[in-house]
C-alpha cells in the first residue's frame, strides 16, 4: 500500500480494462459534482471501478457519503491544475496535482482510461509528455461525438481543438485515427470521412486542404475506410458521414457553436411550451415526445472528447460539466477500456508515418495489408 491510497484498494484483483483513473479537481463545479457523476456511473457499471485523484479528506467524505467507498481508491494529491494555467506552467509544476496523478495511473497500468474536466492544454501537454505520441503520429487530436442522423446516432469529429493547426499529412492521420474510433467506439465496421471544408467543389479551401483530399483518398482502401471527399458544416448532423476530419480551431469552434445552439433551443422550446395555458396543455400531451427530443439535443449525453494519437487513452470531460456530464464521459471511458481502444489504435496509426507513400505506390505494388483495428 503506498500513502496515496486507501487501507483498503477495491482496484485490486479486477481487470486494468474495468479501472478508470478520474481526475476529482479540474471541473468548474468542484469535487462534489465529478464523485456525484461517479456514482451515478458506477450504479450503471456494477463491474466497474475507479481511482480518484484529489485530496485524501475531502474524497474520503464525498466517496462515504454516495456510498462508493467499496469500488473507489483515493489517491492523496495536494495540488490543482487551474483553468487559468498555461501549459507550460503546468509541465513545470503540475507533479503534485490531481491532474498528473491522474495520468501516472494510466501510464503504470493501474487503470485503462484517464478523465479530467481540467484544463485542456494542460491535460493534453501532460499527456503527451508522460504517455508519449504514438508511432506516426505528429499531433494528437480530440475526437467528439455529434449527434446525427445516422443509425448510431453520432458522427465523429476531429480535431475539436487539441492544436489549431493541422498540414496535410495531420489531417491524413486524423482521417485513420477517427475511422478507427468509429469503427470500435461505433461499431461502425467501414466509416465513411469526410473532409470540412467551404465547399463540396474540388477547387475550393486552402491549398493543405487540397493535398489532404488526395491524400485521405489515396489511403482509403488500405485505411479500410470510404472517403466521401469535401463535405460542409451542415453535414456535422447528417447520415451523409460517419468521420468528420478538420483543424482544432475550425473543429472547437464548430463544436462550441452547436452546443450553444442546442442549448438555446432547449432553453426557446421551454419558454414556448409555458407561455400560456394552451400551450401548457400541449406540452403535458407531448411530453413523452419532448423528453426524448430534449435528450436527443442534450449536449451533456456526448459530453467527453477523446484524445486520440496517444500510447493510452485520455478523455477530456468539459470544464463546466454536471454530475450528468461527468457519468458521460465516464460511460465513453469505460466503453473504450472495455475493447482496448488504445491497443487498437496504436496498431492502427503505427503505420500512418509511411501511409500516405504507400498509398501513392499501392497501384503498382498491388494490395497492401496495415492490419486491423477490430
Amino acid at each position: 500500500m503506498t500513502p496515496a491510497q486507501t487501507d483498503t484498494d477495491p482496484t485490486q484483483g479486477h481487470a486494468a480494462r474495468h479501472v478508470l483513473s478520474v481526475d476529482a479537481m479540474g471541473g468548474d463545479k468542484g469535487p462534489a459534482t465529478v464523485v456525484a457523476g461517479l456514482s451515478m456511473f458506477l450504479k450503471d457499471k456494477p463491474d466497474a471501478h475507479a481511482i480518484l485523484h484529489g485530496p485524501k479528506s475531502d474524497m474520503d467524505a464525498l466517496v462515504t457519503k454516495h456510498g462508493i467507498a467499496d469500488r473507489v481508491t483515493v489517491h492523496d494529491t495536494s495540488d490543482v491544475v487551474k483553468m487559468t494555467d498555461k501549459p507550460s506552467h503546468v509541465l513545470r509544476h503540475g507533479k503534485n496535482t490531481s491532474m498528473w496523478s491522474a495520468i501516472e495511473a494510466v501510464r503504470s497500468k493501474e487503470a485503462a482510461v484517464a478523465v479530467s474536466c481540467g484544463n485542456t492544454g494542460g491535460l493534453m501537454a501532460m499527456s503527451m509528455l508522460r504517455l508519449r505520441k504514438a508511432e506516426g503520429v505528429n499531433r494528437p487530436a480530440i475526437a467528439c461525438l455529434w449527434p446525427s442522423r445516422n443509425p448510431a446516432g453520432f458522427n465523429v469529429m476531429l480535431d475539436a481543438g487539441a492544436d489549431i493547426r493541422a498540414d496535410q499529412d495531420d489531417l491524413l492521420t486524423y482521417a485513420l485515427m477517427g475511422a478507427s474510433y468509429a469503427r470500435n467506439g461505433l461499431d461502425i465496421t467501414r466509416p465513411r470521412v469526410g473532409l470540412l471544408n467551404v465547399g463540396t467543389e474540388e477547387h475550393k479551401g486552402r491549398a493543405e486542404l487540397k493535398v489532404a483530399h488526395e491524400l485521405i483518398g489515396n489511403a482509403a482502401q488500405i485505411g479500410d475506410f470510404d472517403y466521401v471527399g469535401f463535405v460542409e458544416g451542415g453535414d456535422l448532423p447528417s447520415d451523409n458521414v460517419d468521420v468528420i476530419v478538420t483543424d482544432g480551431f475550425t473543429g472547437n469552434v464548430a463544436l462550441k457553436t452547436g452546443e450553444g445552439t442546442a442549448t438555446l433551443i432547449s432553453e426557446l422550446l421551454r419558454k414556448s411550451l409555458l407561455s400560456n395555458p394552451m400551450s401548457m396543455l400541449g406540452a403535458a400531451l407531448a411530453r413523452g415526445s419532448l423528453g426524448r427530443l430534449r435528450k436527443r439535443i442534450d449536449p451533456r449525453r456526448v459530453n467527453g472528447g477523446v484524445f486520440l494519437g496517444l500510447n493510452q487513452t485520455v478523455i477530456k470531460s468539459h470544464g463546466s460539466a454536471d454530475e450528468t456530464g461527468v457519468a458521460a464521459a465516464l460511460h465513453l471511458a469505460y466503453r473504450l477500456a472495455k475493447i482496448g481502444f488504445s491497443d487498437k489504435l496504436a496498431a492502427r496509426v503505427a503505420s500512418a508515418a509511411s501511409l500516405a507513400q504507400d498509398a501513392a505506390i499501392h497501384d503498382e505494388t498491388g494490395s497492401l495489408g496495415i492490419g486491423t483495428d477490430k
